[in-house]
């Protein structure tokens, strides 16, 4: 009888571990630098001692009687709100507020459209030219802000200032006119030196913006048949719009906050109390007056307007950083 061999053993199937008993490979946790700390923190120490202190001080004033007396070593007296409320129910203060915000907006508005201008207009001139314009308004916006008043003081001087001189040589009965006694000519002549201190820092910081343009961009654009301001609508301003935002939102919070033109011209022959703006009516109050408690809480609420007025901006910024 034939033999019969032995059948081989069944086959097992490979054992194949199970995901959920599988060990997960371990994570290694990266540990983060503390370099960028310990850089910032001298920064922010230097801006919490100069910053911190001034406006925390303001704000306690705002809520006291604070005046002449306490200067001298009389204790303050704590009035709560009614500085806030004096001054919120002070027709003259919405009248300032509202002179202030007007002009903040014409000046900011029109400055950095002329900067925009110029910015164009460097970038299209030759090299010989392009340096002329930046070295004149590097001059221009260099220059200290007393010396300049002092040459737009003497443009303007009603005596023997240089554009009644002109005005008259030219058939207009403008001898002896004085330019900033009426609020309309005052304001406007302060728009005009605003705008001409400003536009050279609007105009340098688009310029530097527009030489990021590719050119091969705004070349294709005119080979496609776009027109000059075409281009400049639908390419040059999309491409430079953070350019944009950042040096008007820094025009809108200057402007507001100006000063030393607005004293300057009512101290050559304004008349202050119809040509205040938020800047000098805080030192009206506070120096003029004595009143620091009231100079403090206009002070907090123009601090307000301005955190108001570059929430947006920081509000974008935040959600770009996300």
């Amino acid at each position: 009888m034939p033999s019969h061999a032995p059948a081989p053993p069944a086959q097992q199937p490979p054992q194949v571990e199970s995901a959920s008993t599988a060990t997960p490979p371990p994570v290694v946790k990266k540990r983060k630098s503390k370099a960028p700390i310990f850089l910032i923190a001298p920064t922010l120490i230097i801006l919490i001692a100069a910053l911190g202190y001034p406006v925390g001080w303001q704000i306690v004033t705002s809520f006291q009687k604070f005046g002449l007396k306490q200067q001298f070593g009389a204790p303050p007296e704590f009035v709560g709100f009614d500085n806030y409320t004096a001054l919120l129910t002070d027709p003259n203060f919405w009248v300032i507020l509202g002179r202030s915000l007007l002009f903040c907006l014409l000046a900011a508005g029109i400055t950095v459209l002329i900067g925009f201008l110029f910015a164009i207009l460097m970038k299209r001139v030759g090299t010989v030219a392009r340096l002329i314009l930046q070295v004149s308004m590097l001059l221009a916006w260099a220059m200290p802000v007393v010396a300049a008043m002092t040459v737009w003081v003497w443009l303007v001087d009603w005596r023997r200032g240089v554009l009644n001189w002109l005005l008259t040589r030219f058939g207009f009965d403008a001898e002896g006119h004085n330019w900033l006694a009426e609020p309309l000519t005052f304001f406007a002549i302060a728009l005009i030196i605003v705008v001409w201190m400003s536009v050279p820092f609007v105009a340098l910081s688009i310029y530097a913006g527009l030489t990021q343009i590719s050119e091969e961009v705004l070349e294709a654009a005119a080979m496609d048949g776009a027109t000059g301001i075409q281009r400049i609508r639908y390419i040059v301003m999309p491409l430079i719009a953070p350019v944009l935002s950042i040096v008007l939102l820094l025009q809108l919070i200057w402007d507001l906050r100006v000063f030393t033109q607005i004293k300057l011209l009512q101290d050559a022959g304004g008349v202050a109390n119809e040509t205040n703006l938020l800047g000098t009516y805080i030192y009206q109050m506070g120096v003029g007056s004595g009143d620091f408690g009231a100079a403090s809480a206009v002070s907090i609420l123009m601090l307000i307007i301005t955190i108001a007025i570059s929430w947006y901006y920081v509000r974008s910024l935040m959600k770009e950083e996300n």
